[in-house]
């Protein structure tokens, strides 16, 4: 069994990747100070980066929990995301809010995707 861990720090891997399947850790935007429409496009750049990294896509995921400190945000935050998903490869999916580890931050997303 190989387990493959991608950026790894004593605390966490940027990715797992196991039996074709990536697991990437929780991607946040990288400005704090944005609204969550520039907050979400940010983070699901680093979501692009990362899989690009690992040389897989979008098109590849199987499925996404988003987390938002505030569900007045789901609408705004869901125009982001219908722009940036590949048509006719939308992974499975949650949103929920959630506490998140500043105040600043407004979204972050969790994404598995095949390799």
């Amino acid at each position: 069994m190989t387990i493959e861990r991608v950026q790894q720090k004593k605390r966490m891997s940027r990715a797992v990747i196991h039996q074709g399947i990536a697991y990437l850790c929780g991607q946040v935007t990288g400005d704090e100070t944005l609204d969550i429409t520039v907050q979400t496009r940010s983070m699901l750049a680093r979501v692009d980066q990362l899989l690009a990294d690992i040389k897989t896509d979008k098109s590849k995921l199987l499925s996404a929990t988003i987390y938002l400190a505030d569900m007045k945000d789901f609408d705004a935050m869901n125009e982001v995301w219908d722009n940036w998903v590949t048509e006719g490869h939308a992974p499975a999916r949650a949103c929920v809010q959630a506490a998140m580890a500043g105040p600043e931050l407004l979204v972050e997303i969790s994404v598995v995707a095949a390799v």
